[in-house]
């Protein structure tokens, strides 16, 4: 029996890569959604260990000494984020349907180590839609915002380094192309 398909989904800045996530960890209980490591603190809402692991720069420094992140990357010039590899191997071993969901840089680095990925890019309806819902969630300043958006533009032009491209019109639409691309059926509605 061959191992399930990795799935990596990523895109710009306030794409909704989390939210589709989520969604797809609370709907979709045959996905395992890994959980990455990060230097950043949480948000409002967020629990260590289901949506991040916090850690400290420190102890990041060491996860990225012993090898023990299939990738990582620093995002918007400030915080790291990281995937961890034994907790992503593990699922694959077990048999499970495993989504990635995380940054340009990391996919780009999952691509050179597991090519054989299935790699899903989420797009906005629109670059005016995107700005929206990044100051409307009202989580960074706006000094950060406008590094996100700047980012943003560059991420944007990485679409094409994708197997697939799925629009993020609606959470439930994003997340049941998603699935379908994994190989699973989506909600009946």
């Amino acid at each position: 029996m061959s191992q399930p398909r990795l799935t990596v989904l990523a895109g710009p800045t306030a794409v909704g890569k989390g939210t589709v996530s989520t969604y797809i960890r609370d709907n979709y209980p045959a996905v395992w959604l890994s959980v990455s490591a990060t230097t950043r603190p949480p948000r409002p809402g967020e629990i260590d260990g289901v949506h991040y692991f916090f850690v400290s720069a420190e102890e990041f420094d060491r996860l990225v000494a012993e090898e023990q992140l299939l990738e990582w990357a620093v995002v918007h010039g400030r915080n790291r984020y990281g995937t961890l590899r034994r907790t992503v191997q593990a699922a694959m071993d077990e048999g499970r349907t495993v989504l990635l969901e995380i940054d340009l840089q990391g996919a780009r680095q999952v691509k050179e180590t597991m090519p054989e990925a299935n790699f899903v890019f989420l797009a906005p309806p629109s670059w005016d839609e995107m700005v929206r819902r990044l100051r409307g969630r009202g989580t960074e300043t706006a000094e950060e915002q406008q590094q996100r958006l700047e980012t943003a533009k560059l991420e944007l032009a990485a679409e094409p380094e994708f197997h697939h491209t799925v629009v993020n019109d609606t959470v439930e639409h994003a997340a049941d192309e998603l699935v379908s691309l994994m190989g699973l059926r989506p909600l009946e509605r």
